[in-house]
């Protein structure tokens, strides 16, 4: 599959735990070293690879401790990688904002869990500039980088954001720990599952990131781009 390539880009991620591929262990652990050892076998040297924000194998929610263990398994991996590590994107197509926009179109009041969590969003285009900027660049080999908007917004401020652009503006009620982690096992009865807990688990550890965006990137505003789609 890789065998005459000059690198290998690994962008597979999901954010609720399923079952067989869909599973955290093996989309993000096995996958990671099966793309290695894919690597290897082909002798293809240079490997960029997706991780998150707050990645750790000792993190609060199974999908930071699976990105964390993959990541382990890139830097041991012995070949030329650079790792990001994103906080949550955004985009056209997104399933972020995208959905805040669904749920307040046909909602009077919206229900939120984990009001306070603090995220600071990434434009997908800033992300794919990255990726494509370090490809040529030896200084990038080894390396690991934070991927993150110039603005923090809480998840209430982004909700809120998000009613004003689309012209769905709702009254947004805060949930305290035990009852977002109670609306998140009620959605995982749900088909798609919106909200789990181990979201809820990821949420108590802020995606925010002091360090500059790389490559001299001058990351994109939410405001100066979303209303595009979102209007």
């Amino acid at each position: 599959l890789v065998r005459g390539c000059d690198a290998v880009i690994n962008l597979v991620g999901v954010l609720h735990d399923g079952r067989g591929r869909a599973s955290f262990q093996e989309a993000h652990v096995g996958l990671a070293q099966k793309v290695v050892d894919a690597c290897r076998h082909a002798r293809v040297r240079r490997l960029l690879h997706m991780s998150a924000l707050n990645a750790d194998p000792r993190g609060p929610s199974a999908y930071l401790r699976s990105k964390g263990e993959a990541e382990h398994i890139v830097r041991e991996s012995g070949l030329d990688f650079t790792i990001f590590r994103p906080s949550v994107i955004f985009g056209p197509e997104d399933r972020f904002l995208n959905l805040f926009a669904k749920l307040e179109a046909v909602l009077p009041v919206i229900l939120l869990g984990s009001p306070d969590a603090r995220f600071q969003p990434v434009y997908v285009n800033d992300v794919a500039r990255a990726y494509a900027e370090s490809l040529p660049d030896p200084g990038s080999v080894g390396a690991s980088y934070d991927l993150v908007g110039p603005k923090v917004y809480t998840l209430r401020d982004l909700v809120r954001y998000v009613g004003e652009v689309t012209g769905h503006r709702r009254p947004v009620i805060g949930l305290g720990t035990g009852l977002s982690r109670l609306q998140a096992l009620a959605m995982e009865l749900l088909p798609g599952k919106l909200l789990t807990r181990d979201n809820v688990d990821s949420m108590t550890v802020d995606s925010v990131s002091a360090a500059p965006f790389p490559f001299a990137i001058v990351p994109t505003g939410l405001e100066a781009v979303a209303p595009t789609w979102l209007a």
